[in-house]
């Protein structure tokens, strides 16, 4: 019998989901993606179907192997990557959801995360889980649902009710559903729960409590790369899948950045940079999150510093879908440049609150600094170099609480195609920023997890050697300059906070 040849990871993200196969040398060799409905009921709420996505992700598997011409006895493992917050329950013996997903995004739970802080305020839970209370994380969004749909908590308290982000509602599905689907998530998903303990690795009772959560709807928790079961029935029968990491976790891991010190920053509906701080749980004083940034199999966790930027290329989304003022999102780079700077205008994506380091949910988004000189060209670029402001002051952040200023920034996601914003990005921060040859570092760190455990790959070492830089952009742009931009960049912020009042967007 041939022996596998390829690594297959199911990247289910923000807007699409995507199944890529990927060669010993970590080079992609089939992809497909499919998006799916972004479902707005009301302003600040972001939904997801979970039926839609499951089909989703069955059709993109059987796209990529067809593209490849191979089935699935040419498939050695698969590995899951997630957006990592998103919430999901569902029925255990239907595989039926209770509701829809609650997204990342959605800001719904803003009065019950302020209920539960009391006078602690967000940092209640921050020693056990490196998280503030924020609408952000899984958990809140989890006890909305149990409060809000009929009889939830009833069915989740008698074991009924299963709960999960999407890595766990993937797995599930893919490994029979109500026929005996395994209810796993990892470390890395976990963590971003409220729910976790950093130290012990394990559901905390006591949060649960706290937060409102059964614990019998819970998943296990194991580690980012091992066996956990084999896919079963369809055309990936007996396939094992061996590795799950949340989606920026599984960037880093993708990017090399296994070293103490290291960092990437993913440009995606989001940006979120990661640092590795190796076993150590580094506590943040400005602004960012403690979270597992991988554990594989049996050895000691190791864990991150993150900042969290809600809105970057969800962004482009919306100047293209809301205003029309692009076709395509590729259309926004030419716009952009077709002037020679932001022309006095700054825009402030804050759409979900500020993440990362301000984290307000109070602030909306808001366009500063019009005058009638300004035109959609200004504002496509306005709009791209909010990107670089909001990674600068999460930068700023990280070097302050890690005492070590990066020299260097490694880079991946959509947005890292347009050149434009990689080259402010560089000017603004002041260092240099670093393409990988392969920009699919989501799904390679998935699959590389998947991999490593059943030998597809010996060590973490594969994963180095295979990492080569594409492209590099050196800051180019005179201090004075840097200065006055980010000047105005935090005097636009400044214009985005206390928006929010008691009486808006509660529910």
């Amino acid at each position: 019998m041939t022996e596998p040849t390829y690594v297959l990871a199911v990247d289910q993200g923000t807007t699409s989901t995507r199944a890529i196969l990927f060669d010993h040398g970590g080079a992609v060799v089939a992809l497909d993606q499919r998006e799916h409905t972004q479902i707005l009921p009301r302003a600040g709420w972001v939904e997801h179907s979970g039926l839609e996505i499951w089909e989703n992700t069955r059709a993109v598997i059987g796209g990529a192997l067809g593209k490849a011409n191979v089935n699935g006895s040419s498939v050695a493992a698969l590995g899951i990557t997630n957006q990592r917050e998103t919430t999901i329950i569902w029925d255990r013996l239907t595989g039926e959801p209770i509701a829809n997903a609650i997204v990342w995004q959605d800001t719904r739970t803003q009065r019950l995360v302020e209920e539960l802080g009391g006078a602690a305020g967000p940092r209640r839970f921050a020693e056990q889980t490196g998280l503030p209370l924020a609408t952000y994380f899984a958990a809140p969004k989890a006890r909305w649902l149990l409060d809000h749909v009929p009889g939830a908590r009833e069915r989740a308290e008698a074991g009924d009710l299963l709960f999960g982000t999407m890595d766990t509602w993937v797995l599930w599905n893919l490994t029979g559903g109500p026929d005996g689907g395994l209810h796993v998530t990892d470390v890395t998903n976990a963590s971003r729960t409220l729910l976790m303990d950093l130290r012990t690795l394990q559901w905390d009772p006591a949060l649960c409590a706290a937060i409102g959560i059964p614990m019998a709807m819970l998943p296990q928790i194991r580690s980012s790369s091992e066996v956990y079961a084999t896919c079963h029935p369809g055309i990936l029968d007996g396939v094992p899948v061996a590795g799950i990491l949340g989606d920026q976790q599984a960037a880093t891991f993708g990017q090399g950045c296994l070293e103490r010190g290291t960092a990437k920053n993913t440009y995606g509906t989001g940006n979120f940079m990661l640092l590795n701080t190796g076993p150590d749980i580094v506590t943040s004083h400005h602004g960012l999150l403690t979270t597992v940034c991988y554990q594989l199999g049996d050895a000691p966790a190791v864990y991150a510093l993150e900042g969290s930027i809600a809105v970057t290329g969800s962004l482009i989304q919306w100047l293209r879908d809301n205003l029309g003022l692009i076709a395509s999102a590729p259309d926004v780079e030419p716009l952009a440049r077709s002037v020679p700077d932001n022309g006095g205008a700054y825009v402030v994506p804050a759409f979900s609150g500020l993440f990362a380091p301000y984290w307000r949910p109070d602030a909306r988004g808001a366009i500063v600094g019009l005058t009638r000189f300004v035109t959609k060209g200004h504002v496509a670029r306005a709009a791209l170099e909010s990107t670089a402001y909001q990674t600068f002051d999460v930068l700023q952040a990280m070097n302050a609480d890690s005492g070590v200023d990066l020299r260097e920034l490694k880079v991946d996601g959509g947005m890292t195609a347009n050149g434009a914003l990689m080259q402010f990005q560089a000017d603004i921060l002041g260092v240099d920023v670093i393409r990988p040859v392969v920009a699919e570092t989501t799904a390679l760190g998935a699959a590389y997890a998947a991999g490593l455990a059943v030998g597809y790959w010996s060590s973490t070492d594969d994963i180095l050697a295979n990492w080569q830089e594409a492209q590099r952009w050196s800051p180019a742009l005179p201090e004075p300059e840097r200065t006055r931009l980010l000047r105005g960049w935090h005097k636009a912020v400044q214009r985005t906070l206390d928006w929010v009042d008691d009486d808006v967007e509660q529910a």
